[in-house]
This record gives structure tokens, C-alpha cells and sequence, in this order.
């Protein structure tokens, strides 16, 4: 009985350090396909700071040019008044 309690614990313990692994992995793989994106944020919806404001959410204005969101890479390029770059 004392040798099934260890192999179970094995086992689990096993699958656990395996899903941790596979989770680890793919946030690591979201990061990357990830890219800032001005000149699109709603007023108060952008990301982070921007140049005259140091905290997210405090985009004045719609559309604003130095106020950028995260996005899937590629997808800034296709939206209107999207940059990769603030101006």
C-alpha cells in the first residue's frame, strides 16, 4: 500500500511540473507576438503612460498620439491612424 501512496504522489507530481511548463511556455510566446500601438486608444483606455501623463488610462482625447494599447503584432498596421511609432 506504502508503494502505490508514492507512485501516486509521483504521478502527480509529475503532470504538475509538466502543466507548469506548458503554461510558462506559451505566456512566453503571447509576449512576443505582442507590439504597441498609438494613435488608436480610446480617451482614458490607453495602455501606459504617455507623454504628458505618467499613468494608464489617462489618454485625453480619442485617437490620441502618444497614448498606445497593446496588440497582436501586425494587427496596428491594418487600423486607421494606427503607428508603431508615437508622433
Amino acid at each position: 500500500m506504502k508503494k502505490t501512496n508514492i507512485a501516486l504522489a509521483s504521478a502527480v507530481t509529475g503532470l504538475i511540473a509538466l502543466a507548469g511548463t506548458s503554461m510558462t511556455s506559451s505566456t512566453a510566446v503571447a509576449a512576443e507576438a505582442k507590439e504597441k500601438c498609438y494613435g488608436v486608444a480610446k480617451a482614458g483606455k490607453n495602455d501606459c503612460a504617455t507623454k504628458t501623463s505618467s499613468c494608464a488610462g489617462t489618454a485625453k482625447t480619442d485617437g490620441q498620439k502618444d497614448a498606445f494599447i497593446m496588440m497582436p503584432k501586425g494587427l496596428c498596421d491594418r487600423l486607421a491612424g494606427g503607428s508603431a511609432e508615437a508622433k
